[in-house]
């Protein structure tokens, strides 16, 4: 089961790859982000209705959903921020190579999993590469904005968050209805901006088909990784998903022409170097 759940991990970690190259291309970023939610909430919400039954309804069940909805929601609110001010190539790898350091770590001590010291190894390996990946030069009159990596690993942070907070969640609900849930906590979180900016029909006519494409692949792509996260421990998955960090960088550089395209992709081999280790000698046992 855990070759499975690694594939759905990759898959995942290459769509959304893809939806926030569309996210990093839009004109107003909360505008196309909460179409998408409203696309994403519109398309998935029939399948949503016919597994509603199978929620196991608590204090508790409310308690991680509500949670869950809280950190997906300011997450998306600052990746709209960071994607107005920040390269996709430089804000990317760090905001997705936070939760390798976070999650593992949570996944460890709060959840009661474990990593060998070669997973360590692994974890390591893709925490190295990612920060190499991202450096952060500054001007030459000695001038930088720190405002884009920081906002970066504020993302990092709800990251790491949500996905731990997922992971209990889907203790007490399918799949699909943590998803649709999270997608009205992006919308709700993501309305007064996107209705402040008076940007709507302009977003529209510019990125129409992609806002669809985009309202499919993102919580396609969280999906996977939901079902990858109910068969396998998420301190392995979670670092694996970051093989969406070369992705990211590859795009940035290769259709958006960012700069210091040949580093930032030679570096990201160790990530992917981390991703085997931590694949075929994390687990114990």
């Amino acid at each position: 089961m855990l070759g499975v759940a690694v594939l759905l991990v990759l898959g995942s970690g290459f769509i959304h790859s893809v939806w926030n190259l569309y996210a990093k291309r839009s004109r107003n970023k909360n505008v196309f982000l909460w179409f998408c939610q409203l696309t994403a909430i519109v398309l998935f919400l029939p399948w949503t209705i016919m597994e509603l039954d199978a929620v196991r309804w608590s204090g508790e069940a409310a308690l991680w959903l509500t949670a869950s909805m809280a950190l997906h929601g300011l997450y998306v609110v600052l990746l709209a921020a960071v994607y107005a001010v920040g390269d996709l190539s430089q804000v990317y790898p760090i905001m997705r190579g936070t939760s390798p350091l976070l999650v593992p770590l949570a996944g460890v001590f709060a959840l009661g999993e474990s990593l060998t010291p070669y997973g360590w190894g692994g974890v390591a390996l893709i925490v190295c590469g990612i920060a190499l990946l991202s450096e952060i030069r500054l001007g030459r009159d000695g001038s930088g904005s720190w405002r884009a990596p920081l906002l970066a690993l504020a993302v990092g942070v709800c990251i790491a968050g949500y996905i731990v907070v997922d992971k209990l969640a889907l203790e007490h609900v399918p799949a699909v209805v943590l998803n649709e849930a999270s997608n009205v906590g992006n919308a709700l979180a993501l309305s007064a901006a996107a209705f402040r900016s008076r940007g709507m029909r302009e977003e529209w006519r510019a990125n129409g088909k992609t806002i669809v494409l985009g309202g499919v692949l993102a919580p396609a792509g969280y999906l996977l990784f939901l079902y990858a996260l109910s068969i396998a421990p998420v301190a392995q998955l979670a670092p694996m998903r970051e093989i969406g960090t070369v992705f990211g960088a590859v795009l940035g550089v290769r259709i958006l022409r960012e700069k210091h395209g040949k580093r930032r992709i030679v570096t990201s081999l160790l990530i992917t170097a981390g991703v085997i280790v931590l694949g075929v000698w994390g687990s114990p046992g």
